[in-house]
């Protein structure tokens, strides 16, 4: 797989995968009936878990190791399984985990953080990021977080869903950049002017929400189509490609093998400039997300 030269020379895939957490396909509330909830459980112990770690070492074994997780999403166990059931070595995978909302909140930075490495099975991370800028608690944590890796327990430390206003933040109070900013991007939300903030201060985009889950916008119009068409690659494989092009990191997810292998499958084309353009003027600024400078992050 391709790859991308971050600031500090450290080298990182063109592509990621989020696995999100283990999928909640319980129909039943917490409080709904015992039989309900214990069926759920053995559910997700027997069939769901088994699926998700097969999935991640599938993903790994394909190329793809560059590894997007969260405190928010668990405690990494499952992602060290994957792993293990891949036969990858340690050094051969990216680990990248965020500070959840509520760890800033309660001021245990720490705390989280060591238990990750703890479901991780490992004594460092790759890449500690911070999930959302908490307001009046993002830039405590990201102090924390610069001093986890002069600690030498993570080697970058990185942002997800800041604007250029927090980013300048950061700076001015340790003077460094985070080195990885990953948020929203796609045909509908190009995000130019951040992007070009992040690539002028030497900072990494990562794009979530790629192929901006998969909107009629961006998956009906002729355009699209006749590009399909002209470089016998799908829709999909056209945005994806687009977002390398960019230089732009795309975080995939699925847990379909088959759509996956579709999707690490953009390496032996390349998009032309006017046809860069052309996917380029699909932006209407349309975020599907939630916005980090209107949004309540005790939610999230």
């Amino acid at each position: 797989m391709d790859e991308f030269k971050l600031r500090n020379g450290m080298s990182i895939p063109c592509i990621g995968y989020g696995p999100d957490s283990l999928s909640l396909m319980a129909k039943y509330p917490k409080n709904g009936r015992l039989v309900n909830r214990v069926r759920n459980k053995i559910r997700k112990e027997l069939i769901e878990r088994p699926q998700y770690v097969e999935m991640l070492a599938f993903t790994l074994k394909s190329g793809c190791r560059l590894i997007d997780f969260s405190a928010s999403y668990g405690d990494g166990s499952l992602i060290a399984e994957g792993v293990n059931k891949s036969g990858m070595k340690r050094e051969q995978v990216l680990y990248t985990t965020r500070i959840s909302n509520r760890a800033q909140y309660d001021e245990k930075i720490e705390q989280e953080f060591e238990s990750q490495l703890r479901g991780f099975r490992t004594d460092y991370m790759d890449i500690l990021m911070l999930h959302w800028p908490v307001t009046d608690y993002f830039e405590k944590t990201w102090i924390k977080m610069i001093e986890l890796k002069e600690k030498g327990l993570c080697r970058i430390i990185g942002v997800a869903n800041c604007n250029s206003h927090h980013l300048q933040r950061l700076y001015d109070i340790s003077g460094q950049y985070p080195e990885i900013d990953q948020f929203e991007v796609h045909p509908l939300f190009t995000q130019k002017e951040l992007v070009s903030f992040c690539v002028k201060n030497g900072i990494q985009v990562e794009a979530y929400t790629p192929i901006a889950r998969r909107d009629d916008r961006i998956y009906n119009p002729p355009l699209m189509k006749k590009l399909s068409d002209k470089y016998h690659k799908s829709i999909t494989q056209l945005i994806l490609r687009w977002h390398i092009q960019n230089g732009i990191i795309p975080i995939i997810r699925s847990m379909n093998k088959d759509h996956m292998r579709h999707n690490l499958d953009v390496f032996d084309f390349h998009i032309l400039e006017e046809d860069m353009k052309l996917i380029d003027g699909m932006n209407i600024n349309s975020r599907l997300r939630y916005d980090p400078d209107n949004c309540d992050f005790s939610a999230l």
